[in-house]
């Protein structure tokens, strides 16, 4: 603190930068999801194809992870071991390319505020899922904001204007996938001390969603894309669209690593009403009062359960403090009583 309590050029740094980090990650991950609406939705660019989609940008961010980590060693690969890869990491790149495959697939048939508002229910899998899989553990409190979070969801879905059942299967689908991901890489990856930043992420994991993603692409879209003969591959829109995927995860390992988990998760939401803005003003997609409402309550939810989530960081901070502190009193305790022993015996020899 200057004069006056003004705050010093180092603080106000470090403040300009974390906005900029957050508006480079939600203008990136808003350029994704709008980006992908555009190619997919048959009213615009008209090409449904979302495995291979998925596949195009999981090959081009494969490849520019490999030249960030082996040519320009950005980062260090993480040491594994064969068999940790097929037992952590398949199974976890195996659930993050359905979740990629259904999600793509959603914005066929739903518009871009609906799924945004459908994503809310992410919590309550991820809680879900923890509990079933013994990581979390079930509170009655949290159990009930998530029922909150679920009907006000649920408000939203029947007052949407264009529902489409399929398209909210998907979705959901999609958010399950995710859910049991993001658990699966605590019990899996993390337990073991196994920490990948996205860069490193998209290095193990992204070949694995390649290869899994291949065979129903033969079956599903390969067929399709065979007889659309007139169909010619276009490098500036799925190039600068790859780009965008790619530099999407660059954001976000800058972002939580210069901010926080939870800093992420405050600006996708704020994110997330800018996309239903968007949606309605630009795209043209009917947003009802309804959808609002019910919206509101599942984002007061969500709201709710990220500061419960900080409140246990903190409380688990001042504990390890408190551990740290007693330890180092313990030893300063137990250095004393030793000197003094020594020079004890040392009074007792002369």
């Amino acid at each position: 603190m200057g004069k006056g309590g003004a705050l010093s050029d180092g603080v106000i740094k470090k403040i300009l930068l974390s906005y900029t980090y957050v508006a480079i990650w939600i203008f990136l991950s808003f350029t994704v999801i709008v980006y992908n609406k555009y190619i997919l939705d048959k009213k615009m660019y008209n090409w449904p194809f979302p495995i291979t989609l998925t596949m195009i940008h999981m090959a081009f961010c494969s490849s520019l992870a490999v030249i960030l980590i082996k040519v320009f060693k950005v980062v260090e690969p993480v040491s594994m071991s064969r068999e940790t890869y097929i037992r952590s990491v398949v199974p976890i790149g195996a659930l993050y390319s359905l979740s990629l495959w259904l999600s793509n697939s959603a914005y066929i048939y739903l518009s871009v505020s609906f799924i945004q508002m459908l994503k809310a229910l992410m919590p309550v899998a991820v809680y879900s899922i923890g509990v079933l899989l013994k990581k979390e553990s079930f509170k009655s409190v949290t159990m009930t904001n998530m029922l909150s979070i679920s009907f006000g969801v649920a408000i939203a879905a029947y007052g949407e204007a264009k529902f489409d059942t399929w398209g909210v299967i998907l979705q959901l689908g999609a958010v399950a996938f995710e859910a049991t991901r993001l658990v699966l890489i605590q019990i899996l990856l993390t337990s073991k001390g196994i920490n990948l930043n996205p860069i490193t992420s998209l290095y193990y994991v992204a070949p694995c969603c390649l290869a899994f993603l291949f065979f129903p692409w033969i079956f599903v879209e390969l067929p399709i894309l065979r007889e659309s003969s007139s169909f010619h591959f276009d490098f500036v829109i799925f190039g600068t669209n790859s780009l965008c995927a790619f530099a999407l995860n660059l954001a976000v390992f800058l972002l939580v690593g210069k901010t926080s988990a939870l800093t992420m998760n405050v600006a996708g939401v704020v994110k997330d009403w800018l996309l239903i803005a968007f949606s309605w003003s630009v795209i043209k997609d009917t947003v009802t009062p309804l959808n609002l409402f019910g919206y509101g309550l599942a984002f007061l939810g969500v709201a709710y359960y990220n500061h419960c989530k900080l409140q246990a960081l903190k409380a688990k901070d001042a504990q390890k403090k408190v551990q740290q502190s007693d330890e180092e009193a313990a030893g300063k305790l137990l250095e004393e009583r030793e000197s003094e022993g020594a020079a004890k015996r040392n009074e007792a020899e002369d």
